[in-house]
């Protein structure tokens, strides 16, 4: 199968990141996966990114479309066919407010997508972010403005370190409605730089508690 390579521009992306107990993350991860850990804690979260000028590659930005997009997911480890340990994250759940990510996603390109409603105020520093899915099962609430630093309770020492544990992190597996196969993602990012934002409150009603026993295949995009 030729991997379809996608590009375009990420308009604005927020990490929310959350430590966890391993044992416990390791129950719902497929039997592939294993937790990156960080200080001896695994690491999940949301990833909620805006995209412009989506379309092939080598295709003229207007015919580019633009969507909000929500990413659970999980930091994680697995060892590739040759034995060597790979880094990236599994996504068991990914929204979309596009109608056609939601309709193609999984089938033209890889990554099954659910359709949501994102409602979002944000100005230079500022941000209130809310999504509710179609289906009625996740929601996603937060608001929050930009910061010089990381929190005081932050799990990472410096937003370099930050930085580095979630560069690696390009390559995401998501399931699929095929129980012996997952969607694999590579976002290749030109230009990478990082900031640190200050959540007020955040809330997702989103609960990982289905163990999977699915294996990783190599259907890739290219996002860059």
């Amino acid at each position: 199968m030729k991997i379809p390579t996608i590009q375009g521009v990420i308009k604005r992306r927020i990490l929310i990141n959350y430590r966890a107990e391993p044992h416990v993350i390791q129950k719902i991860l497929p039997s592939v996966f294993r937790p990156k850990l960080h200080n001896g804690k695994a690491v999940a979260g949301i990833c909620l990114i805006r995209l412009e000028h989506i379309r092939p590659k080598f295709m003229p930005e207007f015919v580019g479309i633009a969507s909000e997009n929500a990413a659970h997911r999980i930091a994680v480890l697995w060892e590739n066919e040759n034995g060597k340990t790979q880094e990236g994250v599994y996504i068991p759940r990914r929204d979309t407010d596009s109608f056609i990510n939601s309709a193609v996603g999984g089938r033209l390109f890889s990554g099954e997508h659910h359709k949501a409603k994102f409602e979002i105020k944000e100005s230079a520093n500022e941000l209130d972010f809310k999504m509710k899915s179609d289906d009625q099962k996740v929601s996603v609430n937060f608001t929050g403005k930009t910061s010089e630093s990381l929190p005081k309770h932050s799990m990472f020492s410096s937003l370099a370190e930050a930085s580095g544990f979630f560069k690696t992190g390009s390559l995401g597996y998501s399931p699929t409605k095929n129980a012996k196969k997952l969607d694999g993602i590579l976002l290749q990012i030109e230009n990478w730089n990082v900031s640190a934002f200050d959540l007020d409150r955040v809330y997702s009603s989103f609960t990982m508690i289905k163990h999977c026993s699915q294996t990783a295949q190599s259907d890739l995009i290219t996002l860059c």
